[in-house]
């Protein structure tokens, strides 16, 4: 026995300084290598799994999942922040941000597989964990929502262990350290060319899949049974302004918490009505476009907007007005609130009242004579004027539920924000911009102010803490829209600050108390400061 039992103890120990001196060797192995590796593998697995989400959950994408899940868990401070300084771009800054943070962590597992390969094995695993929970988070998951963050750790585990392995390979007796070098570096670019490409078919099977005609943003909308009002001439002023009284499609602010805009299917779409009614309604794309179609002009103002902000632009919508919805739903007494929901889980806490007193309140489905544009909430989304869009404009709508503000509370007003927010008086100086260097002399100062259903009657501006002066008005659009005004100032040589009030058909001036946007909106008097020579 003894005889027989000598030759496997040293074939163990042989097999163990084997498996030692290759270990060895690949930690020796150069640390941008096993980086390159962790980042490949990484890409690769996230690369399949984007093919997978674009064919069954294009929202459990671990990418998408993940961010989602970041704009809402994180604190309103960093909200406010990232609207504040990054704008219309924070989803870009997001993006950029999750991509800085998983490059170096992709990195490490390449490191540390080549010195504990489990536990790297564990690292990539953890990483699906995550992304499945996030998956799972979102409002429209299912048990398919899992699928792209299992995809993400196999592949990614394969891609990594064979990629150890033939690193491995290169260190055998009987190889070359120059041909290793190749073996290494020939599999390494393949599998990074392979990743490229499995991200490139990603993003290209989720746009065959989502593109306008698929999912029904190709038709033309019925004419309207009520049109919009007539624009009078002169909306526009004659001053020298930046801002057209229309604004374009194109050029539409866009503030929201979708991570990646919804591309939503108006072939299966359905706006369901329910709650606090005696019928609960559910209407399809074309049952919408069937229905009678107003068309109005109407400015919308984001409730994060700063005193002069950009968050503001005026329209030509098309829609189905609310009361139409609900008279066939039926209204129950006591409900107070529309709480209405988008496919990606944004709420909207909308006063009853405000729907039902008169204005145009509406299930818009069209911008200036176009289909909605994605980014704008196609196929439906909510629109009441005079109301920020926090507290109405839900984009992406799939459902309205009558309840009452005791029962029910929206996304923003979890967080702190106004359950009622009706918008302010405001105006702004779009001419000079701000630190503006020009000649003493006579200065045209031009702008917009707002009250949407409520209309301009005024504007006043003065130098300093000088004389106010009233502004030439621009023809009026209508109560629910921006008026544009233009005032020649007479100014000498130095610093000037020049500040702006409007006065609404109340009779009401804006306030002159500075208030930041949290927690139902800024207000304040636009205030610039140019200097002449």
């Amino acid at each position: 026995m003894q005889t027989d039992s000598a030759p496997a103890a040293s074939s163990a120990t042989a097999d163990d300084e084997t498996r030692s001196d290759d270990v060895n060797a690949l930690r020796r192995r150069p640390r941008w290598v096993s980086g390159v590796v962790g980042i490949v593998s990484s890409a690769a697995g996230l690369g399949v799994a984007q093919i997978v989400a674009a064919l069954i959950a294009p929202s459990a994408s671990p990418v998408v999942a993940i961010g989602s899940s970041m704009i809402d868990l994180a604190p309103r401070g960093v909200k406010d922040f990232a609207i504040e300084h990054f704008g219309e771009n924070d989803k870009l800054a997001l993006s950029i941000g999750v991509i800085a943070v998983l490059i170096p962590l992709s990195a490490l597992i390449g490191v540390v597989a080549f010195r504990r390969v489990r536990l790297a094995y564990a690292m990539v695993t953890a990483l699906g964990v995550l992304g499945a929970v996030a998956a799972m988070s979102r409002p429209d998951a299912s048990p398919a929502s899992l699928l792209p963050a299992l995809v993400t750790v196999v592949v990614g585990i394969l891609v990594l262990r064979a990629l150890v392995n033939a690193a491995a390979s290169d260190q055998q007796p009987d190889s070359s350290s120059t041909a290793g070098a190749t073996r290494r570096n020939v599999l390494i670019g393949a599998a990074a060319g392979g990743a490229i490409v499995t991200l490139g078919a990603g993003i290209a099977v989720d746009r065959l899949t989502k593109s306008d005609q698929a999912l029904g943003r190709n038709r033309k909308l019925p004419a309207p049974a009520d049109p919009a009002p007539a624009v009078p001439a002169g909306v526009q002023a004659k001053a020298n302004t930046a801002t057209p009284w229309l604004t374009k499609n194109s050029k539409f602010y866009r503030v929201d918490t979708a991570f990646k805009v919804p591309r939503v299917n108006a072939k299966t779409w359905k706006l369901t009505v329910g709650g606090m009614v005696d019928k609960k309604v559910s209407l399809s794309y074309d049952d919408l476009l069937a229905m009678p179609l107003i068309e109005r002009n109407i400015t919308l103002a984001c409730v994060s907007n700063p005193v002069g902000g950009p968050y503001i632009s005026n329209g030509t919508w098309t829609g189905v007005r609310l009361t139409d919805i609900l008279d066939k739903a039926g209204v129950q007494s006591g409900a107070d609130q529309l709480f209405s929901t988008s496919t990606d889980g944004w709420s909207a806490s909308t006063p009853l009242a405000t729907v039902t007193d008169g204005r145009d309140a509406m299930i818009a489905v069209g911008l200036n004579g176009q289909q909605l544009a994605f980014e704008r909430g196609f196929p439906a989304r909510m629109l009441v004027p005079g109301l920020y869009g926090f507290v109405s404009g839900t984009k992406w709508l799939t459902n309205i539920e009558l309840t009452t503000f005791a029962k029910a509370t929206a996304y923003w007003t979890e967080r702190g924000w106004a359950d009622k927010s009706p918008i302010f008086t405001e105006s702004r100086i779009d001419v000079p911009k701000a630190f503006a260097q020009l000649p003493s002399g006579k200065v045209t100062v031009a702008g917009v102010a707002w009250a949407q259903n409520k209309g301009i009657s005024k504007v006043e501006v003065r130098d300093k803490d000088g004389d106010w002066k009233v502004a030439t008005l621009a023809a009026d659009g209508g109560k629910d829209v921006w008026r544009q005004w233009s005032v020649v100032l007479e100014l000498d040589a130095g610093r000037h600050d020049l500040q702006v009030r409007a006065t609404d058909m109340t009779g009401m001036t804006q306030t002159d108390q500075r208030a930041e946007p949290f927690p139902k909106g800024a207000t304040g008097w636009h205030t610039i400061t140019v200097t002449c020579a």
